[in-house]
């Protein structure tokens, strides 16, 4: 009846829904089923409790409590925002398995390159937490972006995020990610849809490179087995809930059985020393990435502890099998090895001298290459003149509708001047073009690391699989392949005894 009357109760807000189609009975016929329209409810609900971990929400559905998120701190004790108190408010709403499969984002563009930004700008600073790549999903179900504490959907935002796992996901996977951006409210808009969800940002090219490189730096490290379950304990352990340590064997002793049964011949494949030129540059294989002595080599020596373990066997000359210190590490070398050298390309072909353009330096054509362009893309080779010269691209008008290309840059010297001139004008008209560059130089790469990696059927030694699991170990992007794969598992011993019903 819209009457007002005061009544006794908490603080908080009330949202009660009767009757919802008295005035627009039609409309009920284009409802889904009960349980899918109570999905969508709850998913409504999940965006602002990822937001404020300070409120409470509890949802009710025909007299019955569905969820319940708990308030974690006080409003008035601002100081207590945390990335903790939002981790712990991940695990109710999303669940342990989120916060167990994710890194965590935290940049700012305060220290970017000179010139990222304007003095009197205010930093952008992306926060949150990212899926790995293995998390993904075939939908995108888990995608939770705030701009100043806002949920929004905005192509800017997942593009850049899209592109940062342009070489680690696999086939069409969608990541996961609850991503917070702060941003100085004056560069955005936020009054470009009714129901406020979508918004328009000033410089979207700036916020573009931001978040990419927020999600790029969370990827690069290589996990630990272990990150995101001592994440997940200490969230649990805020909400109060106590969890037991899990006590796991030591490490046996592998010099014997294992070894002697397993241990691949000496004269059969290739000695570490072998392999030098593709596993590192001159004297690393002595010195970080070859075993010490034999002992060290065959996994007697104990004294270090490593992340993905001490080789053990190579099994049907595909997987390298390795012991740490939770149980078992099962390595696709192949896959692993690709993405070393891969790795390594790209890091000799960026480390330009000074004065050069990190290795996009360009290259005039023998025969400049013309083709018709739209209104847009002459205006948009007009404007952007230092950009693309940035990138290593010459491209200049000849007429009202034709472009010419006139350079390209040298890494990409043999590709197409006329498709990747075409990639990079559309980019550049509405994201960061330097992404285009890039996936077309990684192509190359990739097939070259691919062509360079250790081939399945290939014997190695002990020290040889201890050579790669520590170069892995130093590696960025370590856990997948260039086309998303993983390239190592972990089996807990927990898991291998419930294999052989051990303890029951």
């Amino acid at each position: 009846t819209g009457e007002l009357r005061p009544v006794a109760r908490g603080v908080g807000t009330t949202v009660e829904v009767k009757e919802l189609f008295f005035s627009t009975p039609a409309r009920r016929k284009f409802l889904k089923t009960d349980a899918t329209e109570l999905a969508h409810c709850l998913q409504a609900v999940r965006r602002p409790a990822l937001a404020r971990p300070d409120v409470g929400f509890a949802v009710w559905h025909e007299g019955k409590l569905v969820e319940q998120w708990r308030r974690q701190y006080k409003p008035s004790d601002v100081s207590i925002l945390t990335t903790e108190v939002h981790t712990q408010r991940m695990v109710e709403v999303l669940g342990e398995a989120f916060v167990t499969e994710s890194v965590a984002l935290d940049f700012s563009n305060q220290n970017g390159a000179p010139g990222s930004r304007a003095p009197d700008q205010h930093p952008i600073q992306v926060r949150g937490r990212v899926g790995v790549p293995d998390a993904a999903r075939a939908r995108a179900d888990q995608q939770y972006c705030y701009v100043n504490g806002r949920f929004v959907r905005d192509k800017v935002l997942s593009h850049a995020v899209r592109s940062a796992f342009e070489d680690v996901l696999h086939g069409l996977r969608q990541p996961v990610y609850v991503m917070f951006i702060d941003i100085d409210p004056k560069r955005v808009d936020v009054n470009v849809h009714p129901t406020k969800i979508e918004v328009r940002f000033r410089d979207s090219r700036e916020v573009h490179q931001a978040v990419r490189h927020a999600v790029e730096n969370a990827l690069a490290t290589p996990r630990s087995p272990l990150a995101g379950a001592d994440m997940v304990t200490a969230a649990l352990a805020m909400a109060g809930v106590g969890t037991a340590p899990v006590s796991l064997p030591a490490m046996p002793d592998s010099s014997g059985w294992a070894q002697t049964r397993f241990r691949p011949p000496a004269e059969i494949g290739h000695r570490v020393s072998d392999l030098a030129a593709l596993w590192g540059p001159p004297g690393a294989t002595e010195t970080a990435q070859a075993p010490r002595s034999d002992r060290a080599a065959t996994g007697e020596d104990s004294g270090e502890e490593w992340p993905l373990g001490r080789a053990l066997a190579q099994l049907r000359g595909i997987y390298v099998l390795a012991e740490n210190s939770q149980g078992l590490v099962i390595v696709d070398m192949h896959a692993a090895h690709e993405r070393i050298v891969y790795e390594r390309l790209k890091s000799q072909m960026d480390a330009a001298p000074a004065g050069q353009n990190r290795g996009l330096s360009s290259q005039p054509l023998l025969i400049p290459a013309s083709f018709p362009a739209t209104a847009e893309e002459v205006a948009t080779a007009e404007a952007a003149q230092a950009s693309l010269h940035s990138l290593g691209l010459v491209i200049t008008p000849l007429s009202a509708r034709t472009l010419v290309v006139r350079a390209v840059p040298a890494a990409l010297a043999q590709s197409d001047a006329v498709e990747l001139a075409r990639s990079v004008l559309a980019e550049l008209a509405q994201h960061d073009a330097s992404t285009v560059l890039q996936r077309a130089r990684d192509d190359l790469l990739s097939t070259m690391a691919c062509h360079a990696a250790v081939r399945a059927n290939r014997q190695l030694t002990l020290g040889e699989m201890n050579a790669l699991l520590r170069q892995m170990e130093a590696t960025d992007r370590a856990d997948q392949c260039n086309h998303g794969r993983p390239t190592w598992r972990q089996f807990s011993v927990r898991e291998l005894d419930a294999l052989f019903m051990r303890g029951r």
